[in-house]
């Protein structure tokens, strides 16, 4: 299952994952209750957390993926605060707005940014030595700069203020990018081709 309540993440994953003998379910799909408290101060952390969450409230290995935005002249952030960046009311739009605000008038040098990903698996089978469930991770980064201005309506999150660094300042956001373009290069995909093998040794 995937630790995920979204279902662009989800299908996403699917898409990337291709599993052969196995389905990937969400949160809602199996009545999951409640959330996991995401405080972690790195993607690493949280998604450890969020994987634990699943497999501990499902008896099932469980995928989970932590992922944002760290621009170079923020200091990496917003970082592990991608998601609610504008506030805890965020949506995809205003998120966006405070980062294009944020960065304002910067030349494309000083614009650098990186999209990450982690997905971290974790299998209800077996504790470590703390009683905590075992979690095989994977990174994924896809490097680029930040528009000037939003482009495209595809994909999700940043994707129409972020320029992979194959493109020229001003060149296509990953919000022009087909699904199947987006997949050989996003940060997600990356994570989950180091991924992949993993779940096929474990039968998936």
């Amino acid at each position: 299952m995937v630790a995920t309540r979204s279902v662009h993440k989800l299908r996403e994953l699917g898409d990337l994952l291709h599993l052969e003998r196995g389905i990937l379910l969400s949160l809602d799909d199996l009545g999951v209750q409640g959330e996991p408290v995401e405080d972690g101060p790195t993607f690493e952390a949280n998604a450890r957390i969020k994987a634990r969450f699943a497999a501990e409230a499902t008896g099932l290995p469980s995928l989970a993926d932590d992922s944002g935005i760290e621009g170079d002249a923020l200091g990496g952030g917003p970082g592990v605060l991608t998601r609610r960046y504008s506030g805890p009311n965020a949506t995809d739009a205003s998120n966006n707005a405070k980062l294009l605000a944020a960065l304002e008038g910067l030349p494309p040098e000083r614009r650098g940014a990186r999209y990450v990903c982690v997905l971290a698996l974790a299998l209800p089978d077996g504790r470590g030595p703390l009683g905590r469930l075992p979690v095989i991770l994977r990174r994924g980064t896809c490097r680029g700069r930040i528009a000037t201005v939003p482009r495209g309506e595809g994909g999700f999150g940043y994707d129409p203020v972020f320029e992979p660094a194959a493109e020229p300042p001003g060149g296509r956001t990953l919000g022009l990018y087909s699904p199947a373009e987006k997949h050989v290069i996003s940060h997600r995909a990356r994570a989950a081709r180091r991924m992949l093998p993993v779940l096929r040794d474990l039968g998936f």
